[in-house]
């Protein structure tokens, strides 16, 4: 499936946590997992699991869970979210779906046993009818459900169940995961996790106010908090996607602005030819290429000249690439 280009056959439905499933989506069969990124490996999921809902004229969705279950076992160990819940919701809306449910992961759901899971969680409370996982899927207390188990319980329950073989690049042994775009997001390597996302990656947040040195600078921007990144710090062509739908080429600095504060990381995002307010107003930005390091530098002046050759580096990025949207 390439991101983007589906349109699903009904309006796309949103069930967020403890939301009742609508009666559209009731006997759906469903995507399971968590999703974090929603790369090739995840979307191979959707792909299959629109198949099987076709066949049997069911609606298609995908069942994910919030917070993330690492984040629920392991509060005080932060971890970088390839896709907040956010950015996930509208990945899925362009993903071909009729719909995403989305569960609260909490002490009673890590406690529910293998059989409650899919007989109480899978077919009472939500009403599926099947479901889609990939090949290591886990799920019930201490993830005593393999893919095995699952396979029986649904078949004892009345579900259909059917697994997805893991997706590897071309040329490549290994899967694709959402651990290796992690690694290459915080190697710099923006290329790297671009294909193994098939599309480039994407952060949203909302615009907020800082210290306005950059309108000093000539170069003002937008600036945007992300929360547990470990992104490379460093200077990156991007593409942002405004809130009335228009898309903006850009240079963006992530990182913690050594010649001025070292304070805390933050993405500082400057659109070419712009000119207007986005504070509080939420931006989807897309990143296409690492340019460098984060630097210091010993003037004003010496940061302006080398960002009029980041912003020209920008430019020639930009203008070559050819890696699709999920936006689009």
């Amino acid at each position: 499936m390439s991101p983007g280009n589906e349109t699903a056959a009904r309006p796309f439905l949103l069930c967020r946590a403890d939301e009742p499933v609508p009666a559209a989506l009731r006997g759906a069969v469903a995507a399971i997992g968590n999703f974090d990124g929603v790369h090739r490996g995840h979307r191979a999921l959707v792909d299959a699991v629109r198949d099987e809902a076709r066949a049997r004229a069911r609606p298609a969705v995908a069942l994910t869970f919030e917070p993330h279950p690492r984040a629920f076992f392991r509060p005080d160990a932060p971890m970088f979210r390839l896709t907040g819940p956010r950015a996930k919701e509208v990945l899925f809306a362009r993903s071909g779906l009729d719909g995403l449910i989305v569960r609260r992961f909490d002490a009673t759901l890590a406690a529910t046993g293998a059989r409650a899971f899919v007989q109480g969680l899978l077919r009472d409370d939500l009403g599926l009818s099947g479901v889609v996982v990939g090949h290591d899927f886990h799920f019930g207390r201490a993830r005593e459900g393999t893919p095995a188990v699952l396979e029986a319980l649904c078949a004892e329950a009345g579900l259909t169940c059917r697994l997805v073989a893991p997706v590897a690049l071309p040329g490549e042994d290994e899967a694709v995961s959402s651990s290796k775009i992690r690694a290459a997001l915080a190697g710099g390597d923006v290329a790297r996790a671009n294909a193994l996302l098939g599309y480039r990656w994407v952060v949203m947040a909302a615009v907020r106010h800082g210290d306005k040195r950059g309108r000093t600078l000539g170069y003002p921007t937008a600036n945007l908090a992300l929360p547990d990144c470990d992104l490379a710090h460093g200077i990156y062509a991007v593409r942002v996607r405004l809130p009335d739908g228009t898309v903006r080429d850009g240079v963006a600095s992530y990182g913690r602005r050594p010649t001025f504060d070292d304070g805390a990381p933050l993405l500082e995002v400057h659109l070419f030819d712009f000119a207007g307010d986005l504070y509080g107003q939420e931006l989807a930005v897309e990143f296409v290429g690492y340019i460098r390091g984060e630097e210091r530098f010993d003037s004003a002046e010496a940061l302006i000249a080398r960002m009029d050759i980041d912003s020209a580096e920008a430019r020639r990025m930009l203008a070559a690439d050819t890696v699709p949207s999920v936006l689009a």
